[in-house]
């Protein structure tokens, strides 16, 4: 008998399941998966987050030691953050908080995206993203998250976003691959090379790093430090990087720590 690996989108579940061998015409071997019920599980966040919007980067002294500190600056627009939506499992399955952000115009919505919001009795929000929670009984529709009521300073947040795209690049710049001799006769500079054998196994792996688009993708930095929350200023200072380029929008969550937040099963 033979094990298969099925990967879970999301990467939270890798399960092996049986198959079964066939004999068929001319002896030929093949397999047919054995019929099984399996249980798909998402992971869970390590407490409901917000969205926001990256302002830029900058350097900040703290002021107990004095030393520079590089810290993105994210700002939150109009509207701020509002529940939209809280799914149970009697309704929906699984237990989730849905979010809105970033207040717009009605003509900028469509009526089903109004009836939705208009449910919940929020404003027009351009973007809902969800929370999926262990226990959603603290959150009801229409209510406001304040970001300084969920984190303080010195948390540690997971920050995602849609990395700034770079277009079409090659190996050396895509993968960090070495490029060639530049003298002594080579004709192999920043070329790619071989990609693979010829007549095995006459193809090309799957998964091969070559040259191709180059971000734009949904990018997340784990464990980043909260420096300094600003409520008159309506901004919050994360150290390090974030995804994307000033103006682009952001996830932040609590940072699953496993054993803190996080089972470690």
């Amino acid at each position: 008998m033979a094990m298969a690996a099925v990967g879970i989108a999301g990467g939270a579940l890798g399960l092996l399941l049986p198959q079964k061998q066939q004999r068929g015409i001319g002896g030929a071997v093949s397999f047919r998966r054995a019929a099984s019920s399996v249980a798909v599980r998402a992971s869970y966040e390590a407490g409901v987050g917000v969205m926001a919007t990256k302002v830029g980067m900058m350097t900040y002294f703290d002021p107990e030691t004095g030393k520079p500190v590089p810290v993105t600056v994210v700002g939150f627009r109009d509207g701020g953050n509002v529940v939209t939506q809280v799914k149970t499992a009697a309704t929906d399955g699984y237990d989730a908080v849905q979010v809105g952000y970033h207040g717009v115009r009605e003509d900028k919505l469509t009526r089903p995206e109004l009836g939705h919001l208009g449910k919940a009795g929020a404003p027009p929000l351009r973007h809902l993203q969800e929370f999926r929670l262990t226990a959603v009984d603290a959150f009801e529709p229409g209510q406001e998250l304040d970001f300084a009521e969920l984190f303080k300073e010195g948390d540690l947040v997971d920050v995602s976003g849609k990395s700034i795209g770079k277009g079409f690049q090659g190996g050396i710049k895509r993968h960090n691959f070495k490029r060639g001799l530049m003298t002594h006769g080579s004709k192999s500079h920043r070329q790619l090379g071989s990609i693979g054998a010829g007549t095995t196994p006459g193809r090309v792996y799957k998964g091969k790093k070559m040259p191709g688009r180059m971000g734009g993708t949904k990018t997340k930095i784990r464990k980043l430090k909260i420096v300094k929350i600003d409520n008159d200023l309506r901004v919050v200072m994360i150290k390090g990087a974030v995804p994307g380029k000033p103006g682009n929008l952001l996830r932040i969550a609590p940072a699953k720590i496993v054993g803190k937040n996080i089972p470690k099963n």
